[in-house]
């Protein structure tokens, strides 16, 4: 088992709700209309990554007419996931997947809208995770997979009252969000040949978009 696997037990999965819940509950409905402004992507099958406890996932269902697919490899992250999208009344809209992002278990070329926060910086191997990505989008789809708070005005709020609650949190968000990381994520995205992509950083967050121009997977 990964490290990332044991970290997200059910502690953690705990942990992770209820921040969801309360400092980073305002961050997922303006991520999902950054998301649906940027793409205009309303309807179709979305695939939300590293789903947790299912927050972006019920954000981008509630401002769009999405099929959403929230895939996650925790069992405990599971329970808070189905409590969230049944208080929320779109058991019909949100499906949960366990499963892990470098092996997905969905066909070729059948997602419109593939997305992630947070997530993507604890993935094991990013070369096999976006191969994946790749391979399900559908040609014409797009990702917005990455990690940030949607604006500046929440980045600064939300900083400011992370490192208050943890000192350390600090430079792990600077690490992830980072030119150097972009650059490492840049690096990927042309070793595996993604022939469209954009990357984004700044006051929104740093995100990967990619437009997925022929069907299959990569070569």
């Amino acid at each position: 088992m990964s490290d990332t696997k044991k970290k997200f037990g059910k502690e953690g999965a705990s942990n992770m709700d209820e921040i969801a819940k309360t400092l980073f509950a305002p961050v997922y409905p303006v991520i999902a209309e950054n998301i649906v402004q940027r793409f205009g992507i309303t309807s179709g099958t979305c695939v939300d990554l590293g789903s947790g406890p299912a927050s972006l996932a019920i954000a981008i269902a509630r401002q769009s007419d999405l099929s959403v697919i929230a895939l996650d490899f925790s069992d405990d992250m599971r329970e808070a996931a189905m409590r969230n999208i049944n208080e929320a009344g779109l058991s019909e809209r949100i499906n949960l997947l366990h499963s892990d992002v470098h092996a997905i278990p969905l066909d070729d070329d059948s997602t419109d809208l593939i997305i992630s926060r947070g997530s993507i910086f604890f993935w094991d191997d990013i070369h096999t995770a976006f191969r994946e990505i790749y391979r399900i989008l559908k040609t014409g789809g797009k990702t917005y997979i990455g990690g940030g708070f949607g604006n500046a005005q929440l980045r600064d709020e939300i900083s400011a009252a992370m490192i208050k609650k943890n000192p350390d949190w600090k430079e792990f968000n600077k690490k992830n969000i980072s030119p150097e990381n972009l650059e490492r994520f840049r690096a990927m995205l042309d070793d595996i040949g993604v022939p469209k992509y954009e990357m984004i950083l700044g006051d929104e967050g740093f995100w990967i978009v990619i437009t997925k121009t022929t069907s299959g997977a990569l070569a």
